[in-house]
């Protein structure tokens, strides 16, 4: 069966109740506000809001070079993939997993889930066809495959952004100004049509039309993006939200994303509500420094304010913990060449230049430090749960692995087959994900790196940014 279609009344009542009360037993509750409604026999609780429609159209021309040795081409194959809907809700019996790198596994309120999905998935965008896949990192399976926006490859898909309990992802389109997101499970999908089900793809070869997949619940065009494909929306993060204790779990995330607004020259960031994509608060650089390009890279610090790069450009911190908000802007060292990011564990950022060393801003001293013995066009980065900093390197194709906490060299890694090594993200279990432009990913064990691990991933693949919510985990304080 192509198309699979979710009856929510034939669920079982015990897996409903189970699903729906679970906050407190290991999976993923949320406090946000709700809405019930009898479908079947089963009562069925979900957000209260619909969806945001986005509507807009490409203005932007696919295919445009980046910068450096990288490109945006678009790719003509079409990707292959399978998908799936979850609605599990029990949790695994070997006990819940943290993962969280400052946290330990296990024993932190809530019988220590704090309300994180028992699941690990990572997102790739196909950046040549306009969709993004979900791979179950554990079975290392494609099981899920959606349009992020109605224009095909000149949507441009590349970043991406993981929600910190693994629910949601935000993919951005370069070319159209869009930001989409999908949800993960079967139960924070919406009914839109009202039928009683939830229809979603879940087979390699069932890619739903536009606008029919019940699980990509919001869209949104930027109204303020210049319309420039240059200008489109790059650096991405989530907040991680508060912490609720009656439901266990953190509730009212939001999604900041960063764009060039209609004078093209302005950074815009923007905070999105995370449930709706609703704009709630832009904030204006002016005469953003970033090459000519939108800010290119987004993570988030330990005080769950978000930073943003320019590429080759600024690097500037959103100060959401002030009122009103304000932007700290610091200027870079013409030798870093900022192409990816990401912020680690201590909330200090980290920069890969392309082409130049990888380097860090030390928050506490104001110093730029950068890391001796690297020198290459650097991609995507991402810190695993021994503060090792894993970054994608062309020229040569590989991957470095840095201690983040000494900041020194730990090994330049070959791989067994790297064409463009563009993407990097940590899973919940700790396994690095290496992803390559052009078509395949590496699955790798920071403790034994050559058993490393190959799957196809289908197609052309541009991101930088977290693919699997690792960033957020690295930066999350316990809850309670």
């Amino acid at each position: 069966m192509g198309r699979f279609s979710f009856a929510l009344g034939l669920l079982s009542p015990a897996l409903v109740v189970a699903a729906l009360t679970a906050a407190c037993s290991g999976d993923s509750g949320s406090g946000d506000a709700s809405a019930s409604s009898s479908v079947g026999s089963v009562s069925i609780t979900g957000p209260s809001t619909q969806s945001t429609s986005g509507g807009g159209t490409s203005s932007g021309t696919s295919g445009a070079t980046e910068s450096g040795s990288g490109t945006d081409s678009d790719s003509a194959a079409s990707a292959s993939a399978s998908a799936s809907a979850s609605a599990s809700a029990s949790a695994s019996g070997g006990g819940p997993k943290f993962d969280l790198g400052v946290t330990p596994d296990g024993g932190v309120g809530c019988d220590g889930v704090g309300g994180m999905i028992d699941e690990s998935y990572i997102w790739i965008p196909d950046t040549g066809d306009g969709t993004v896949a979900k791979i179950d990192t554990r079975t290392m399976v494609i099981v899920a495959r959606y349009y992020i926006g109605p224009a095909g490859g000149s949507e441009s898909a590349s970043r991406t952004a993981v929600s910190a309990d693994g629910r949601y992802v935000v993919v951005n389109s370069r070319g159209t100004g869009r930001s989409t997101a999908v949800a993960t499970n079967v139960l924070d999908c919406i009914d839109q049509n009202g039928d009683g089900m939830i229809t979603t793809s879940q087979n390699p070869n069932d890619l739903l039309p536009w606008g029919s997949d019940e699980c990509v619940i919001w869209s949104v065009v930027h109204p303020t993006w210049s319309g420039s494909y240059t200008h489109g929306p790059r650096g991405i993060t989530w907040t991680i939200g508060q912490w609720d204790e009656p439901s266990c779990s953190f509730v009212n995330p939001k999604v900041w994303v960063g764009f060039i607004g209609q004078n093209g020259s302005d950074g815009h960031l923007v905070r999105l509500d995370g449930k709706t994509g609703t704009t709630e608060e832009v904030i204006v650089a002016p005469g953003w420094d970033g090459s000519g390009y939108a800010p290119y890279g987004g993570a988030l610090d330990l005080e769950q304010r978000p930073w943003f790069t320019g590429l080759r450009g600024e690097l500037v911190r959103v100060n959401t913990d002030q009122n009103p908000i304000s932007l700290t802007r610091i200027p870079q060292p013409g030798n870093i060449q900022t192409y990816g990011m990401t912020v680690d564990p201590d909330g200090n950022p980290w920069m890969g230049g392309c082409s130049g060393p990888v380097s860090t801003y030390d928050i506490a001293s104001q110093q730029w430090i950068s890391i001796a013995g690297t020198g290459a066009c650097h991609r995507g980065m991402a810190v695993d749960h021994d503060f090792h900093v894993w970054v994608a390197s062309n020229g040569p194709c590989g991957l470095v692995e840095i201690d983040g906490k000494t900041r020194t060299l730990v090994a330049q890694h070959q791989l067994a087959q790297c064409s463009t090594a563009i993407g990097v993200s940590v899973d919940v279990d700790g396994y690095v994900w290496l992803v390559d432009q052009e078509g395949w990913a590496w699955k790798i064990d920071p403790a034994n790196v050559p058993a490393m691990q190959m799957m196809q991933v289908p197609s052309y693949h541009y991101v930088y940014s977290d693919m699997t919510g690792g960033q957020l985990k690295s930066v999350i304080k316990p809850p309670g």
